[in-house]
């Protein structure tokens, strides 16, 4: 499973970012899908989560704000976010978890390489 970022760079606070995890591979090994993002000197943490059968979760920080969407036609996974906040600014990984019937396949998750997001105050 390879998974490819797109969409960060510089934005504004209080404007709106869109990003996209293009994957491919055996896509019909992954289960759930999510969105991670690590600040300098901080843990990478849970942004949104979609489960295999739609169900959504989400950090509180981006509650409200945020809408995590799949498109397993298209093979996409997207993160909208508005009102960004200056602690928004990260480094956003997506990341794939391996359905547990592909058994056969060396990990258990994949993560992509990760897109740059900024924002100025």
């Amino acid at each position: 499973v390879r998974l490819v970022e797109s969409g960060g760079g510089l934005v504004e606070a209080g404007d709106s970012m869109r990003l996209s995890c293009a994957y491919s591979g055996n896509t019909i090994c992954i289960s759930a899908m999510s969105w991670y993002r690590q600040a300098p000197g901080r843990e990478r943490q849970l942004v949104a989560r979609v489960n295999p059968m739609g169900s959504k979760i989400y950090a509180d920080s981006v509650k409200g704000r945020s809408t995590i969407s799949r498109d397993k036609d298209q093979n996409l996974l997207s993160l909208q976010m508005d009102s960004l906040k200056p602690e928004d600014a990260a480094i956003y990984y997506c990341n794939a978890v391996r359905a547990s019937a592909c058994y056969w396949l060396e990990s258990d998750e994949y993560w992509g390489q990760g897109t740059q997001v900024t924002v100025s105050s």
